[in-house]
């Protein structure tokens, strides 16, 4: 019997895809079951269209067999088969494959209930990945004869006729002997087979059936207080056959997809959100997604992978494929099933193509939806996610300059100083007084530091509303989205607040400001490039002095910066700031005629608490100690 050969590029295609394109080996039962599945089919949907209404698909089955002794794996199917013309045809040659000429076959027909995975005929021949011999029998439907394909891989492959009785296909694999890096024989081993099976092909429309081992009492020996267990086979289907994203909705209940969600992703806590969709259009396809209910323990760390599970009509091509979710929605767990999507030589490298993108367009789109409407039907629900992925969400507005701000600024929540609880910036906006210019808020540790800043005085007796932000993201993020609804943010550490003044308040400001230049130029003389200024201040009521910042970065900002990484440091551009109607600073005055080296004292003095107040470190404790203790005793 001679053996034929490859031709030259799929001898070199054959070598490429075992030893590069592959990179999880287990993938070949998947491939080989993917196959069987579309022979059925087509036998299905051949049946069908010859009008031979008897048939169903209860009658077909996909069934493992395993030898350890010959270390061989037989995988068979009761599908359509194959002829002579169609082995050669169809393994003959690589990147052939008789599922894609089949599906353009059916692309015009009626019934369009038949999906066929195996769009290039490259899936077969990830066997050779863990064998060294791969044998086809196989008999056509119809045919009197069925024929033997054989083959060791690159070297070429054998034929002959066979002797099978049945319609069908079988491939037997003669496994590779273990080495040193791969354990090929945990391929026969019963669980190994059930958690490939369960992992990838649990949703195969047709039974994947095996001898699996039981134990039992042994008949006889119940009796004597100390029974005695045997071992016996039985068969059994080890896929479920049916997924729960193919289900109708209307037959689920919120238990159903609770369970699901346990099992899949092993999460003790129910989700937050549930979002199950099926689209058909231009591109087709079933989404079922979790909002967690809490988040993972590695969400925050750069260890989590993001992305969906992705199936190709019940088969797993990818369990995590990042290119459907956007980072800012990397916290959505779930799978999409779409038969539309392009695949490329390997089911585990995507093309990234339009169907792809599509997807993830409108997935994106639908998340946005849904946790909208849990923000406007369900507060208490969206606070508690918010929790947990609020930081993602900021971040998303941040990210890659502000792209998907416009997206996400609806979704952000912050603590308002009038409402005391979680506002959105809608809600804030709709409640801005007539008089009021900006979206102010404040950023500090915590919402009690914030409360207590002296920079919000002003604006509280005011009656203007302030957003407090307390993540570190915060202000990066706000600079980002620079206004919502035609408003601008100002924090309450800027400047100026822009805070209409009568004109006798304007003409008292001014008065003060000139009677005490000397003094405050005095002050930033002493305090140098610590401050850009030193001021009389409006904003503050209660409380001596403050700092406040101009231009671009904040003190908050100058915090988050410095303590990442960097050789270089930066620093925000201060402004000390004291309150003009305290009595501090007419204490100030006085001093400032009598002793100027007090009033330097008192300057680092102000200064060192300002720092403290924003929670920054003095730059010299044993200065500002020294400076207090000197005015305490007088010395």
């Amino acid at each position: 019997m001679a053996k034929k050969q490859f031709k030259a590029e799929s001898k070199r295609l054959l070598d490429l895809m075992i030893n590069s394109i592959y990179t999880h080996r287990e993938i070949f039962l998947r491939e080989l079951i993917s196959n069987a599945s579309d022979a059925i089919d087509k036998r299905y949907y051949k049946a069908l269209s010859e009008g031979d209404t008897g048939v169903s698909r209860d009658s077909f089955y996909i069934f493992l067999e395993t030898d350890a002794e010959a270390r061989t794996l037989k995988i068979t199917d009761n599908g359509v088969g194959m002829t002579k013309e169609e082995m050669e045809k169809n393994l003959g040659t690589i990147a052939r494959s008789g599922s894609l000429d089949f599906k353009s076959a059916m692309e015009n027909a009626e019934d369009k209930d038949i999906d066929i995975i195996g769009q290039f005929g490259v899936g077969f021949y990830s066997a050779f990945m863990v064998s060294d011999k791969v044998t086809v029998v196989s008999r056509a439907e119809g045919s009197e004869e069925s024929w033997i394909w054989e083959s060791s891989g690159a070297d070429g492959y054998t034929m002959k006729e066979g002797a099978k009785e049945e319609t069908g296909t079988e491939v037997i694999l003669v496994l590779k002997e273990d080495t040193e890096d791969e354990n090929y024989s945990r391929f026969l081993e019963e669980y190994t087979i059930r958690g490939l099976i369960r992992k990838y092909s649990d949703y195969i429309r047709y039974p994947i059936r095996m001898m699996v081992s039981r134990s039992r009492v042994k008949e006889g020996t119940e009796s004597d207080g100390k029974p005695e267990y045997e071992t016996y086979m039985e068969e059994e289907t080890l896929n479920s056959m049916v997924p729960l994203w193919k289900k109708q909705k209307s037959t689920l209940k919120d238990e159903d997809y609770n369970q699901f969600y346990h099992e899949k992703y092993f999460d003790m806590a129910d989700p937050a959100k549930v979002i199950h969709t099926n689209v058909e259009g231009v591109v087709s396809y079933t989404a079922l997604l979790f909002i967690p209910g809490q988040a993972p323990f590695d969400y925050y760390s750069k260890d989590f992978e993001k992305g969906l599970s992705l199936y190709s009509s019940g088969v797993l091509i990818m369990d995590k494929c990042p290119d459907l979710l956007p980072d800012h929605f990397s916290f959505v767990r779930g799978l999409v099933d779409s038969q539309d999507l392009s695949l490329n030589i390997s089911r585990e490298m995507l093309q990234h193509d339009r169907q792809l993108k599509a997807i993830a367009q409108r997935l994106e789109k639908k998340i946005k939806s849904e946790l909208s409407e849990m923000l406007h039907k369900d507060r208490e629900a969206y606070s508690a996610f918010f929790k947990n992925f609020g930081l993602q969400l900021k971040f998303g507005v941040y990210d890659k300059y502000g792209m998907h701000k416009d997206l996400l600024s609806d979704l952000l929540i912050y603590h308002s100083s009038t409402e005391e609880k979680m506002v959105t910036l809608s809600e804030y906006v709709s409640r801005m007084k007539e008089d009021q210019k900006f979206i102010y808020y404040a950023c500090g540790e915590s919402i009690e530091k914030i409360d207590h800043m002296p920079q919000t005085e002003l604006l509280k007796d005011k009656g203007f509303e302030i957003l407090y932000m307390t993540d570190d993201i915060d202000e990066f993020a706000v600079q980002m989205l620079r206004e919502y609804e035609g408003k601008q943010f100002r924090s309450v550490s800027s400047e100026d607040l822009e805070i209409e003044e009568s004109e006798e308040e304007k003409e008292q400001a001014q008065k003060q400001e000139e009677e005490s230049r000397e003094l405050l130029d005095f002050m930033k003389e002493t305090l140098g490039d610590r401050v850009s200024e030193v001021r009389l201040s409006r904003r503050l009521k209660t409380h001596p002095v403050c700092l406040t910042t101009r231009g671009g970065i904040s003190i908050e900002m100058e915090k988050v910066l410095n303590a990442m990484p960097a050789d270089e440091k930066v620093r925000a551009e201060r402004v000390l700031e004291i309150n003009a109607d305290h009595e501090i600073a007419e204490t100030l005055k006085r001093v400032f005629e009598e002793d100027r080296e007090a009033v330097r004292k008192y300057t680092e003095i102000l200064y060192g608490q300002a720092l403290l107040i924003e929670g920054l470190s003095l730059e010299d404790p044993i200065a500002y100690t020294d400076a207090v203790c000197s005015l305490m005793t007088g010395k």
